[in-house]
């Protein structure tokens, strides 16, 4: 059910969480997790474009997400393995035992071209990361005029930082330092170009620089955690079309970051109680 007059696009990575220990798989990746969240949370239209393989993992992500209404009409589909990753879960916290770098998606460079940048205008924001391979496609989304939003690691080198965060207006991590180390690294990543900087703190909750503030949001307390698995990919989906959506409703900056972090949080806890990032589970041998 439609709640906000955004629209979104995640544009980067698929895969398949193959959970090791019960033989199950569920689809996933930061930016097919960006378009289910912001379809779970209420935008009026949410889509994902990227490459998938062309074996029973990618049929598997595929499926599911037709079967969650998530527009896919701009991908393209390889002959070669989808991404995968192999993974444990250990009290509730997903353990990542190895991967296959993207499969076939992490040797193909997408290159966005005219008619791409043209479908890409009718978004609200386009979402990508550091496992998606887009970075050099950045700065095409910038100059249409749509927002742009990234997820960077606590382990992205200086010049990584420098070279993606000047094409960002929205930054999002996790880190797991202090709140000073944590407040010293969004500074870096906002001074470096991006609009604002927020770092996922587990159960630490969150905290978000705008190049001025800093605003720190508690998690919401959990009664029993059954798979972490998308709890920040959650948090960033449902932020950005909260505050999206206030700001096109001419609330003020700073009062919409506190109020969509406080909806973050509590939907960042909801997504805490579903199996895999958002269920579709299947078994494999």
């Amino acid at each position: 059910m439609e709640k906000y007059s955004i629209n979104v696009l995640g544009f980067g990575d698929n895969v398949v969480d193959k959970y090791e220990h019960i033989k199950v798989m569920y689809p996933g990746g930061n930016c097919v997790n960006f378009a289910v969240y912001s379809k779970k949370f209420g935008v009026r239209k949410s889509a994902y474009m990227g490459y998938f393989g062309s074996d029973k993992e990618a049929e598997h992500v595929i499926d599911s997400l037709e079967k969650i209404g998530i527009e896919t009409i701009k991908c393209r589909q390889l002959e070669g393995k989808n991404g995968c990753a192999k993974v444990t879960l250990l009290n509730g916290d997903r353990v990542f035992l190895e991967s296959n770098e993207g499969g076939i998606r992490g040797r193909v460079p997408f290159v966005l071209d005219r008619f791409d940048l043209e479908y890409i205008k009718q978004f609200d924001v386009v979402h990508s990361g550091n496992y998606s391979f887009m970075e050099n496609e950045l700065y095409k989304i910038k100059e249409t005029g749509v927002y742009v939003s990234f997820d960077f690691s606590d382990d992205s080198t200086e010049a990584y930082l420098k070279k993606i965060a000047k094409n960002v207006d929205f930054a999002f991590c996790s880190f797991n330092g202090t709140e000073k180390e944590t407040k010293e690294y969004l500074k870096k990543i906002v001074d470096y170009g991006a609009e604002t900087a927020c770092a996922s703190r587990g159960a630490d909750g969150c905290i978000l620089y705008d190049g001025g503030d800093y605003f720190i949001q508690k998690a919401v307390p959990l009664e029993k955690v059954v798979d972490t698995m998308g709890a920040g990919d959650s948090l960033i989906a449902s932020y950005l079309v909260s505050y999206l959506a206030l700001i096109k409703k001419g609330i003020e900056k700073k009062e919409a970051i506190k109020m969509s972090l406080v909806k973050a949080a509590e939907f960042a806890a909801e997504i805490c109680a579903i199996d895999g990032a958002f269920g579709y589970g299947k078994k494999y041998e």
